[in-house]
């Protein structure tokens, strides 16, 4: 039976009736705890981490999905990150489907303004954890408050000239020919709202689109002003001047001055090329007609979204004057 025992004891040297081998202090961290357990969201593995993260990408891919060209379609939503820009997109009326606000966040003046501001307008509020809002931002920093910001929903070219035909007007239409700053975008449709026109037309890939940017610098006009979107400038402008406008391109070197142009007071396209290269050279060719701004001081040429302003206001003051 000793030697049962022995045998025993050198098998499983950690038995008590044994001698067994020092760790030299190598498991004291296992005896550490691990501070509180996770959230179930929190988990790897977890069926709500799983429902969260399948969220995420769900979330991700609508960013990411487009609409139908042919009625102009819908954009990917947008994700607005850090709290200053969330503050400034609700501040500015930008539409918002929901905001994405990170568990524990610490609760600064400028979150409480965000998190006003979303209940006053209605916003969801959607508490995550900071590994979904890590996934969301994609590598952005999102200070704990991420905006989603709804598709834009585009019209089409011809939509512009109805909504002229319903108000009994000669259309007024606006062409942004590869407008790139989605500031400018929003400028220009602001000067549409403020000078009645029908609405903003610009090409779909390679130009600036109906960001948050653009909502903001719109200062509430892009929820007045449609915008269209459409595949190829000269033939939307072709299309324009069968339907009987007049196609007006703004130049530097235009063959007419701004003050000389009647044709303003008829139904017309106005097209307005990009800041840096102005109108491309098919759709320079496609306009009926092109025309400069005269500008009797040093400056070269003018910001496109000032220059829009200008014409409009001509359109508009000729147009009174019938």
């Amino acid at each position: 039976m000793a030697g049962n025992s022995q045998r025993r004891n050198r098998r499983n040297p950690g038995s008590k009736k044994g001698p067994s081998v020092g760790t030299g202090g190598h498991s004291r961290k296992a005896l550490e705890g691990k501070g509180p357990t996770p959230k179930a969201s929190e988990r790897k593995g977890h069926k709500k981490n799983r429902m969260a993260n399948a969220a995420t990408k769900r979330a991700a891919a609508g960013n990411k999905s487009r609409g139908s060209a042919r009625r102009g379609g819908k954009a990917g939503s947008e994700l607005v990150y850090g709290r200053n820009s969330v503050v400034e997109a609700l501040q500015g009326g930008v539409p918002a489907s929901a905001l994405y606000v990170q568990q524990f966040i610490d609760n600064d003046e400028r979150v409480r303004e965000a998190l006003t501001l979303a209940n006053e307008r209605g916003v969801p509020l959607m508490e995550a954890p900071r590994m979904q809002l890590d996934n969301l931002a994609e590598g952005h920093n999102h200070q704990g408050l991420i905006l989603q910001v709804p598709p834009y929903d585009y019209a089409h070219p011809d939509d512009l000239l109805a909504r002229a035909a319903e108000n009994h007007e000669d259309p007024l239409i606006v062409a942004l020919d590869g407008i790139t700053d989605s500031r400018n975008l929003g400028a220009i449709v602001r000067s549409v709202a403020a000078f009645d026109g029908h609405g903003v037309v610009i090409p779909e890939r390679r130009a600036a689109g109906m960001t948050a940017g653009a909502w903001k610098t719109s200062s509430g006009a892009a929820a007045r002003v449609p915008v269209a979107r459409m595949t190829n400038m000269t033939r939307t402008l072709e299309a324009y001047q069968k339907a009987g406008c007049f196609v007006v391109g703004l130049a530097a070197d235009g063959e007419a001055e701004l003050s000389d142009l009647e044709a303003l007071t008829g139904p017309v396209v106005i097209v307005i090329g990009s800041e840096g290269k102005g109108l491309s050279r098919l759709v320079s060719e496609t306009c009926d007609l092109t025309v400069r701004i005269p500008m009797p001081g040093a400056a070269e040429s003018l910001n496109a979204g000032v220059a829009a302003g200008i014409v409009l206001y001509e359109a508009a003051r000729l147009r009174n004057k019938r």
